[in-house]
């Protein structure tokens, strides 16, 4: 409550100034202030940080401000202290007009996070403006012959301020013919009737003159006066009447130009020209009234004049006079009550304020992006809008106050299925038919870092040929990824190991960009046959996310290492081997044997052997064997046979181009007795070469049947096994190499050479297998002529022969001839594997080209199948041992009788040497 002087009075007290009263209204969540119109600038109105629980610390970085539709800047916060205050004059008349309620709506924004409170500051009206009448001056024509108690009306004074300030009290001056009535109606609206009270005499008093005076009902009053100047007229006693002072009447606010108001129809009880009315709008009234309705001077009919609207006036009263034609006129007063009936002529406007965009996608539910404010001019139910959203999608609309809106997030977004989303806001009124306003909103997608990089496939399988150029791009990883901007700048790196004693990095790098794989040095398959190692990719997002992937670099093989001669045997070093033959063997006998290996793996290590032709171009009657490298006699030597034999081996691959190495073997030809003694062994077992190859018979029928047995129990317990037991380890598992003994004559092992398996589907494993000669060693564990046992190999894998180097799978189909079978290629030594040895009497045994296609090795889960490729490499038959008939050798005609024994000792303990070689 404040004390204003009239006018242009200060503010006598500061404390009196700031007495203004704040509060929540229960329920509604607003802030409620109030200040008095036409305070000074710089009135507090309240402590607003304080009063919204805010810091005021954080009213500058939160971005505190203050938002008031269609009001300007009449109120302004300070930031220092958070005190709102009048900052510029507040006029509640201008504002607001005659409304009861009056009161300035902010909106108060702050950010991080976004929020918006509601404070509403209501003016109060002070008594700034006093009664006005719509003339200063009145003059009222009076006859003489008025009866006592005739009433003029008096147009009323009005007054901007409202409530109390705006409550009128009339004040007549004094005087002995006339008195003020005042009526006041249901809607609490006032007449004014100026009534005789004596009876008048023009001679004696012509003119009477009256001031009345208004009073308002505001502290300190304010007053407003019209001075009445009544003129007493003679002549004409009776002025025209009407049926009704006032007539009330309802228009619709759409009514067109011209529509008829009311048809006024008033009574003159005088004759002849004093009865006669003519019809008239006061002149009193205020020009919004002219402007809209007239009247028809003879017939009374009132017609609305110009377009009605209920938004800008809501009532119109109109006052009619009646005049008659006499001397002098005599008028009559009536007033016509027009309310206008809202229709639903305005649209709903919509304005959307304070975005918060773009939102991040990993924004949390409830996030407030926009707020939304609806109004409408119309009033009722005309004026009620509701607010919708046309596809929204994951936001919704959620009403905050009245005719205020929030637009939330209301699901989870993610930009890699949609960017942008358009909203269309629509506010309809509950008119009938009801109207309504769209208003659009693009709500943009901010990204995130929530996609790592993918990579088509996980594993990428890769074949280099060895001795590549250092540098050589072999391969090309790239990963997608499906963010934006910086968030999908995809770089690559490697997952750094080691790789036996050397580092990763030292083999391949990868660009960091473009994700090309190169590698450093030249690869060797020797050395290494597969490469395996991951590709990082990572994006520039904070914080970043990746994926791998795995690269298998298979090395293939060239043919980049030639043959290399083993030691040969007693008598020789280097390449170059010294043996001795003796003169009476016969064809087919083996003298010697040529061992090579060749580093390379496949064709690139399949050797062959072929004698150098002499120089002289003599035949030779020694002839090596194309894939063993055995050294035996082409025919019985005879005395025309030089005693000393030179023989140029030449051993060859099957690379391209070929590669060769040469071996020398020196042979002397020899007596009987001038060969080297055999071994206790073999010379007690050769006593009798016929019962020697009896024993040796029998030897081979046991194993044989061992095997076979062995072979069908391991199948027996196979199949039990695998009816009662689910294996659990794929064929694609990886695994150590396993050697299997088939028997203590054969036996079966995996190829020396480093394998790798790789899996397709569920295409199992391939896997090279071999089979050794008994007579060869088996490890520096296992005895001679004896199979190791299945759980020895399996739990440690022995190493094999280095003569075998190469897989079965390449050996070309086998001949079996005579009882026994060698396969037609064999790289490096003891090529005789797959040679299967058993004298006279035996049934005749299959070799390993009529293997069947399938074999089942004891002690494993899988089926191991052999496939032989066919060569066109013939071999000849006397390459081939034949055990079970006698040799007949020429003797020589000088050798004695004597001799004759012990010629068929050596032929016996040289065929014993044959079968175990």
């Amino acid at each position: 409550v404040s004390s204003l002087r009239r006018g242009r009075e200060v503010w006598q007290c500061p404390l009196l100034s700031l007495l203004l009263l704040a509060a929540w209204e229960v329920g509604s969540g607003q802030l409620h202030y109030s200040v008095s119109e036409e305070a000074k600038h710089g009135t507090f109105v309240g402590r607003i940080a304080q009063d919204l629980g805010l810091e005021l610390a954080e009213l500058v970085p939160r971005l505190f401000r203050v938002a008031s539709k269609d009001r300007g800047d009449l109120l302004e916060v300070n930031l220092q202290n958070g005190v709102l205050f009048v900052n510029s004059r507040i006029d509640r008349e201008e504002l607001c007009g005659q409304s009861v309620e009056c009161s300035i709506h902010l909106e108060v924004i702050v950010d991080r996070p976004l929020q918006v409170f509601h404070v509403e500051v209501e003016v109060k009206d002070i008594n700034d403006n006093p009664p006005v009448f719509p003339i200063t001056v009145k003059t009222i024509q009076f006859h003489e012959s008025r009866l006592l108690d005739s009433r003029f009306p008096l147009e009323g004074a009005s007054d901007a301020d409202i409530g109390v300030n705006a409550l009128i009290s009339y004040k007549l001056s004094s005087s002995e013919f006339f008195f003020l009535d005042i009526h006041t109606n249901d809607e609490l609206r006032q007449s004014l009737f100026l009534v005789l009270r004596t009876s008048l005499d023009r001679e004696e008093t012509a003119e009477i003159n009256l001031l009345l005076e208004a009073t308002d009902g505001g502290k300190p009053e304010l007053t407003g006066t019209v001075q009445i100047l009544i003129k007493v007229l003679d002549v004409n006693d009776n002025e025209p009447t009407f049926a009704q002072s006032v007539y009330k009447v309802q228009l619709l606010e759409n009514t067109t130009n011209g529509t008829l108001v009311i048809k006024l129809n008033a009574s003159d009880a005088d004759e002849g020209s004093n009865g006669e009315i003519v019809y008239s709008l006061s002149s009193d009234m205020s020009s919004s009234v002219q402007t809209k309705f007239k009247i028809d001077n003879s017939s009374g009919e009132v017609r609305t004049k110009g377009k009605l609207d209920y938004e800008e006036t809501k009532f119109y009263d109109i006052h009619v006079i009646a005049s008659d034609k006499g001397t002098p006129s005599m008028s009559g007063h009536c007033k016509i009550s027009v309310k206008l009936v809202d229709i639903n002529d305005n649209t709903p406007e919509v304005s959307i304020t304070s975005l918060s965009l773009p939102i991040q996608e990993n924004a949390p539910l409830g996030t407030v992006i926009a707020f939304i404010t609806v109004s409408d001019r119309d009033s009722g139910t005309n004026g009620q809008v509701t607010c919708t959203l046309m596809a929204h999608g994951p936001f919704k609309l959620l009403s905050t106050f009245k005719n205020y809106y929030s637009l939330v997030l209301d699901s989870a977004l993610d930009r890699e299925t949609i960017a942008d989303y358009k909203l269309v806001v629509i506010a309809r009124d509950g008119g009938s038919p009801s109207l309504w306003a769209t208003a659009s909103v693009s709500v943009e997608v901010a990204d995130v870092n929530d996609n790592a990089p993918v990579f088509a496939q996980p594993e990428y399988t890769v074949f280099v040929k060895e001795n590549n150029p250092p540098g050589c791009h072999i391969f090309t990883v790239s990963a997608q990824d499906a963010d934006a901007q910086e968030n999908a700048l995809v770089s690559y790196s490697l997952v750094e190991r080691r790789v036996g004693e050397r580092a990763l990095s030292s083999y391949v790098s990868v660009h960091a960009e473009s994700g090309k794989v190169y590698a450093l040095q030249p690869l060797d398959h020797e050395e290494l046959e597969l490469l395996q190692f991951q590709v990082s990719a990572r994006d520039a997002g904070v914080p970043p996310l990746g994926s791998n992937v795995t690269l298998q670099v298979f090395v293939l093989d060239e043919n980049d290492n030639a043959p290399k001669l083993l030691t040969p045997g007693v008598g020789g070093t280097g390449g170059v081997a010294s043996e001795l033959v003796p003169w009476s063997v016969g064809a087919g006998h083996v003298v010697a044997k040529v061992r090579a290996v060749d580093a390379d793996s496949g064709y690139n290590a399949w050797l062959t052997y072929e004698l150098q032709v002499a120089a002289d171009g003599s035949r030779s009657p020694f002839r090596v064997g194309l894939y063993t490298g055995e050294v035996s006699t082409a025919r019985a030597l005879d005395e025309s046979d030089a005693p000393r034999q030179r023989l140029v081996v030449l051993v060859k691959d099957h690379g391209e181009p070929s590669l060769t190495a040469t071996a020398t073997v020196l042979l002397s030809l020899v007596e009987r007795g001038q060969t080297p003694k055999a071994s206790s062994r073999a010379l007690a077992g050769a006593a009798d070469p016929e019962m020697a190859l009896v024993n040796v018979n029998v030897y081979l029928i046991i194993a044989i049947c061992a095997v076979s047995s062995l072979l069908v129990l391991t199948l027996l317990l196979y199949m039990a096994f695998r009816c009662s037991v689910v294996p659990t380890e794929g064929v694609c598992n990886p695994g150590k190499p396993r050697l299997v003994c088939s028997s203590a004559v054969g036996s079966w092992s995996y190829s020396q050479q480093r394998r790798q398996r790789v899996c397709s589907g569920e295409v199992p494993p391939k896997t090279d297998l071999m089979a050794f000669s008994p007579s060869l060693p088996q490890g520096p564990d296992s005895a001679e002529g004896q199979a190791p046992s299945e759980s020895k190999y399996f739990g440690k894998p022995r190493q094999p022969n280095p003569d075998w180097r190469y897989s079965a799978s390449l050996r070309a189909g086998m001949h079996p001839e005579a009882g026994e079978v060698s396969p037609p290629v064999g790289a490096g030594v003891n090529s005789n594997s797959w040679t299967f040895k058993y004298g006279p009497g035996n049934p005749k045994q299959s070799g390993p080209g009529e293997l069947p296609d399938k074999f089942i090795i004891p002690g494993s889960p899988a089926i191991i199948s052999i496939r032989q490729e066919p060569t066109n490499s013939q071999i000849d038959k006397s390459d081939f041992i034949t055990f079970g008939k006698k040799e007949e050798t020429k003797k020589k005609k000088k050798k004695k009788k004597g001799n004759k024994t012990q010629e068929k000792k050596e032929k016996g303990n040289s065929t014993t040497d044959n079968s175990d070689q």
